[in-house]
């Protein structure tokens, strides 16, 4: 049960994440769910909107360990295990000398997250190793990444004109998306659904537009860019 005085804080990949609420609601009803019931006070929420890839760069992380810091608090968290790849946070956290307590693991100390902190090192550098040997392998298979980048294209009709550059973004779309499917691999998705999964979460949008990936979707990707069926 819950005692004393919390700060809470949460991460959102991304702006558009973070106005429409998506994933952040979760996160502050399972710091909610946790707190039920204790005799506790919120002192304050921080909320992180910010690129996956921007890990050095948390400033409302900074603001709600000081404020840890000078009011004695326990800073609160969601999950834990979403973080797990993510090091810089991890390191922080166990670095800033603070309490803390992960709704999802509530169990979770120093050691813990240290060495959480240490296999989401490897497990990234691992994961990068992965796509770029992919991606490798893909153009020693003929796979072509990338394509028209903006040079004129030659006169003629404009409907024909007009028809090869939404061709041309459509493929350098399919190839960026194509990149994303290989990282979703390396990190252990092996089926359609399971790396669609992958782009819904990564909020990666489809190409027409939303949110959230098909199965079918991923496939037809994988055959515009490779020209083969995928396993």
């Amino acid at each position: 049960m819950a005692t004393g005085k919390h700060v809470s804080y949460y991460r959102v990949s991304t702006a558009k994440q973070g106005r429409s609420g998506l994933g952040l609601e979760a996160q502050q009803e399972a710091v909610r769910s946790y707190l039920n019931g204790g005799s506790w006070e919120l002192l304050e929420e921080f909320t992180e909107v910010e690129s996956g890839k921007r890990d050095t760069n948390r400033p409302k992380l900074q603001e709600a360990l000081r404020l840890c810091k000078l009011t004695g608090a326990t800073l609160i968290v969601a999950k834990l295990d979403r973080l797990s790849r993510d090091a810089a946070f991890l390191l922080t956290l166990q670095n800033s000398g603070a309490r803390f307590v992960a709704a999802d693991m509530p169990d979770a100390n120093n050691l813990t997250v240290g060495i959480m902190a240490l296999v989401a090192q490897q497990e990234r550098e691992a994961i990068s190793a992965r796509t770029k040997a992919a991606l490798a392998a893909a153009k020693g298979r003929g796979v072509v990444l990338g394509g028209y980048r903006g040079h004129p294209l030659p006169a003629g009709d404009a409907a024909r004109a007009s028809a090869k550059v939404r061709s041309a973004k459509a493929a350098n779309r399919a190839n960026d998306v194509y990149s994303a499917i290989v990282e979703a691999r390396a990190s252990g998705a092996t089926s359609l659904r399971q790396i669609a999964a992958v782009l819904s979460e990564r909020r990666i949008t489809t190409p027409r537009g939303g949110g959230f990936w098909q199965a079918s979707q991923v496939k037809a990707v994988l055959d515009r860019v490779e020209g083969v069926k995928p396993a």
